[in-house]
């Protein structure tokens, strides 16, 4: 089972809540999580213990956020598009994804960890470049994964190879 196959079944993702998370509002508005965890984390130099809620809102959202918007009326959109390719990718088990996506998806979530390593220890020690520095590899790598996931649907869809 592959590691985004995990985190969809964490995420209690079915079919309905995949459609419903290929809603662009759900998509773009899902990139607020990163800068509310950071903001969570950083919180706990002024309100010590208590950051743990703000935290746990922000983890919330990250649940419910694929659940709250309805299905997009046309899948036809970069964000929709984005989604399903992600869906592709997660079943590549299953259904074999083309020769020439099998690699830089798995580049780009390494690039997404190397950044989430960054905030982490940006955030523990209270220090800004890294905190900066690894969000903006978060967001490159997730960006740019998102784009390669929209690139996988499409060759799926019309039967392209490249």
């Amino acid at each position: 089972m592959t590691l985004s196959k995990r985190i969809a079944s964490l995420f209690q993702l079915d079919d309905d809540t995949w459609a419903r998370h290929a809603n662009p509002w759900s998509v773009w508005s899902r990139t607020t999580v990163l800068p509310l965890l950071i903001l969570a984390a950083w919180s706990r130099v002024w309100i010590g213990w208590w950051a743990l809620g703000p935290g746990a809102v922000a983890l919330l959202w990250t649940w419910l956020n694929p659940r709250l918007f309805g299905r997009p009326e046309s899948f036809d959109t970069w964000a929709s598009k984005s989604v399903l390719g992600e869906r592709l990718w997660m079943n590549r088990d299953e259904d074999p994804v083309p020769e020439h996506h099998r690699v830089v998806p798995n580049i780009l979530n390494g690039v997404n960890g190397i950044g989430s390593l960054f905030v982490g220890w940006g955030v523990v020690q209270l220090s800004i470049w890294p905190t900066v520095f690894g969000a903006a590899l978060v967001y490159a790598g997730k960006l740019w994964y998102l784009d390669r996931m929209v690139w996988l649907y499409e060759d799926t869809r019309t039967g392209s190879g490249g």
